[in-house]
């Protein structure tokens, strides 16, 4: 079974261009003055043949924690992983400003078909491919690589016995090797709920941040094993639709692929309360913006 997670990251890294993890948006249409997704696509279309784009989910249960869009440039080996939100609130019919309306609940109902859509209709980037792993395969992966060094910014307590997992998050503060259930502790932390201890300031968009520098620590150690084995390793275990050609084949053009030329960025929004329910509003003109730079646009 170890053998099968052999990297989450890696497997990330070789199917997509490289990642898992951070895993983080979405919305079903664009608004006014933002319409020209269509338009953006049809450039990344002419240059298909060198571009490839793919949808990352990290899954808790049926609903996807970690949502990642990696647009992958396998001629020049550069590349962009976007985090969305899992807050984000995306438009769906007979929901208005429900628990409905957030992007992590798209999946379970609309499977990788709709949540690529939407993805699409934000974006103007279709996924060609997709690949979804779970917290098990996260945690094998993590451990295959021999852990992930990271600095932990501040002591992080939280308990939830009816989360599934359980969690009881208790690590300290500063540099570690984390590990195993350690690591899946810290890619889950958020918030705290114990008096006298503290969580991210920005909620979501701060787990987002040390999800994608935990992401980045783990890439390095990945990029220094041999990836096409790794794939052939891997691919009976995700639930992916690259073939395992295909994965291979991607995998051989990631050799020489440097973390230097891997950009990472969140998806442009803000927090915002409506109903009582927390959710990451998306900033269209800023997204716009985003991928007019990711794609190389004038």
């Amino acid at each position: 079974m170890k053998q099968f997670f052999k990297v989450f990251f890696i497997s990330l890294v070789c199917f997509s261009l490289i990642i898992t993890g951070g895993l983080f948006w979405l919305n079903g249409n664009l608004t006014e003055g933002t319409t020209d997704a269509a338009d953006i696509f049809k450039i990344l279309s002419n240059d298909k043949d060198s571009r490839i784009n793919v949808l990352l989910l990290g899954l808790e249960n049926t609903r996807s924690d970690t949502i990642m869009l990696v647009t992958y440039d396998t001629k020049n080996k550069t590349g962009d992983l976007i985090s969305i939100p899992r807050d984000t609130y995306v438009d769906r019919d007979g929901f208005v400003n429900s628990g409905n309306n957030k992007i992590n609940s798209v999946y379970t109902v609309k499977g990788i078909e709709g949540l690529s859509e939407i993805i699409y209709n934000i974006t103007g980037i279709k996924p060609d491919k997709y690949v979804t792993i779970d917290y098990d395969g996260v945690r094998a992966a993590v451990d295959a690589i021999g852990g992930v060094e990271v600095d932990v910014p501040f002591h992080m307590r939280y308990t939830d016995p009816y989360a599934n997992p359980p969690l009881d998050i208790d690590i300290p503060a500063g540099k570690q090797l984390i590990k195993g259930d350690r690591a899946m502790e810290f890619l889950r932390f958020r918030k705290t709920n114990y008096p006298g201890y503290t969580g991210y300031s920005n909620g979501d968009l701060g787990r987002i941040e040390a999800q994608q520098g935990f992401v980045k620590a783990a890439i390095k150690k990945a990029l220094s094993l041999k990836l096409p084995f790794v794939v052939k390793e891997v691919y009976p275990y995700v639930n992916t639709n690259f073939s395992l050609t295909e994965a291979t084949s991607l995998a051989m053009g990631c050799i020489g692929l440097s973390t230097e030329n891997i950009n990472f960025h969140t998806l442009p929004g803000a927090p915002q309360t409506r109903n009582g329910i927390s959710f990451y509003i998306i900033d269209y003109l800023a997204t716009k913006d985003l991928m007019h730079s990711v794609l190389d646009m004038e």
